[in-house]
């Protein structure tokens, strides 16, 4: 399963990155890596954003992105 699928409101911890090159390293910048517990808080209804609270920070991500994090 993917970020993008997670339901608001849930929390599930990363189980790998998919992206290559700069996207991996764009996402890993903002400290989403494996093993890291992510909270959906909000998702936009028909296009990007995924609102998400990843280590205390409340971040926006591209569903585009959201699909190359794999979750569990």
């Amino acid at each position: 399963m993917t970020l993008k699928q997670v339901k608001v409101g849930s929390t599930v911890k990363v189980a790998r990155l998919t992206g290559q090159g700069a996207v991996k390293r764009r996402i890993m910048d903002m400290g989403i890596t494996k093993g890291v517990e992510v909270y959906v808080r909000k998702v936009a209804p028909l296009g990007d954003p995924v609102e998400v609270t990843v280590r205390g920070y409340e971040l926006s991500l591209r569903k585009a992105d959201a699909e190359m994090i794999e979750v569990e």
